[in-house]
Parts: structure tokens; sequence; C-alpha cells
């Protein structure tokens, strides 16, 4: 059993929190919505009054937080985690960012002597329930081994992608991809929409044929096809547009810098900052399927 300070209780991070205390582990949150508090209280855990306090003696030290400037702030602030986490503590960043933000960190604890790794996630809000997220690492491989401790009562799968920051990277061509197919899938059903199809037959046929991908099999965009997705719940509670948005010019920074060409990864970025700016930046990413619905003749 461990002392685990956990930082960020979103959407991913309440449910992650809670499965590390069915797991065994004594686990101290903090987050700035006394809701999410409250939730990771009822879950069993102990609640602090800062970032610093929940990270405070800790064994692991585990944040999930929505962006760049999040992780810098509570990181590499004034009162920044790098000066207050015990030099024996693991950190693990669960959050999605830039690689350079991940390196950044990386450095500043490495002057200290703490070991950190970036380990965003795939999986979605469900596996974050479940505890089947799969972890991708970025740092030291021995930071990564003793992660396991912990990372197995959150997920079903850890991969040592590299060196600190190829976590990151490695998730935002992931998220690329996902948001590719989510667009595709979108487009194909709304065709087949237009032309009299049941949705949820057309769903079968391209589940069981070349069509078949993750976005069509396990998180259909259509309301009513999958009970359990979000689109059947009016894209509440999963993934936010604005969250696969940002992860999206995070990958198309990475491609500036390194001259890769992504102009699927492009054309999809777009979509997607469009759907925000007409004011859906808080709906599931799967609603890109409303954007694309066939215009009434």
């Amino acid at each position: 059993m461990a002392q685990v300070g956990f930082i960020g209780l979103g959407n991913m991070g309440g449910p992650m929190a809670a499965n590390l205390v069915k797991g065994g582990h004594q686990v101290r949150v903090f987050d700035l919505l006394p809701a999410a508090l409250e939730a990771a209280v009822a879950a069993g855990c102990d609640v602090a009054a800062s970032a610093g306090a929940a990270a405070q003696d800790a064994d692991f030290v585990i944040t999930m937080l929505p962006a760049d400037h999040h992780v810098q702030t509570v990181y590499l602030g004034e009162q920044g985690l790098v000066q207050q986490v015990a030099a024996t503590a693991l950190v693990i960043d669960c959050s999605t960012v830039s690689a350079a933000t991940a390196q950044a960190v990386h450095e500043a604890f490495a002057a200290r002597g703490v070991a950190f790794i970036d380990a965003p996630v795939s999986g979605g809000v469900g596996g974050a329930q479940a505890g089947t997220l799969t972890f991708i690492c970025g740092g030291e491989a021995s930071a990564v081994n003793r992660a396991h401790e912990v990372l197995t009562h959150m997920g079903k799968n850890i991969f040592h992608a590299g060196a600190a920051g190829a976590g990151q990277i490695a998730k935002i061509c992931n998220n690329m991809l996902l948001s590719v197919l989510m667009v595709g899938t979108s487009e194909a059903l709304q065709l087949g929409i237009a032309h009299g199809l049941d949705a949820t037959v057309l769903s079968e046929i391209m589940a069981k044929s070349s069509g078949s991908n993750w976005t069509l099999d396990v998180y259909n965009p259509c309301p009513g096809v999958m009970e359990k997705a979000p689109a059947s719940r009016d894209y509440e509670g999963g993934f936010l547009v604005d969250l696969m948005s940002k992860d999206l010019g995070l990958a198309q920074q990475a491609a500036l810098a390194s001259g890769a060409m992504t102009p699927m990864g492009a054309l999809t970025h777009n979509l997607y900052r469009s759907w925000s700016a007409l004011g859906h930046g808080r709906k599931d990413f799967s609603s890109i399927f409303k954007l694309l619905e066939a215009k009434q003749k």
C-alpha cells in the first residue's frame, strides 16, 4: 500500500483516484471544484487544502490536468510541486500536454534528483471508471517500472514509449488518428442516413466489414445506436470537444516542428475548432457527428 497524492479530479481524474482507493492505496486529493472533492471523499479519498499538501510525503504524486499552462503552473509555478515533493517520490503526470512541457518538468525534477514520468492515458471516461486505461509513458525505464505499483490499479496496458516527452508524442499521434476516425465514421453514417438507411443497421454492416474501427464499434457517434455511448445521452460525460481540439493543436505543433505531413490531422483540427466555436466545446468529441448532418434540400 502506498501514499498517493492526486491532483486534478475531472471526468478522468476522479475515477482514477477512486480506483487507487479500491486498490488499497491511501489517496490524498486536491481539486479546485468542491463537487469533485465531495465525490472523491465519497470514494474514500482524503482531501488536502492545496496541491502541495496533497503531495506532501507521498510515495507517488499523480496529476491529471487539462492543458500545458495548468501543468506548468502546478509543477513550475511559484508554489510548484517541484519544490515540495519528497526526494523519494515518483511523480507521474497523466495530462496530455506538449512534449516540450513534459521535458521541462522532467528536467526540473531531475535537477532535484526526483523521478518523473509523463504518462498520458487512452481509454476515455469509460476506461477511467472501469480501471482499463492504457498508460503511454515517457521517462527512464526504472521509473516506469516503479510506476506499475499504482498504474496497474487504474489501467490494464502500460507502455514505455521512450525518453521524457515520448509518452506525449505517442498520445497525440493516437488522438489525431482517433479524431480522423471519428470524423470519417460520422461522415459515413450521415451519408447513409441521408439516403434513408437505419443507422443501427448500417453500423452493424460496417462493423463486420472493412470499415470497422473503434469509434464505430465502441463509441458510435449516432444517438440511439449504443445505449452507453455519449451520443445517446446528448453527448455528455465524455472526452470534450475542447480537449480534442487542444490535442489536435499539439499534433499540428509537433508536425510543424518535425516537418511531418499531417493533412488529415490539419483538416480534422479545423473541424473541431469550428465545432467548438459554434458553442459545443463542452460536449463529447463524438458530437462532431452533428456538424456533419446533411443540409435540408
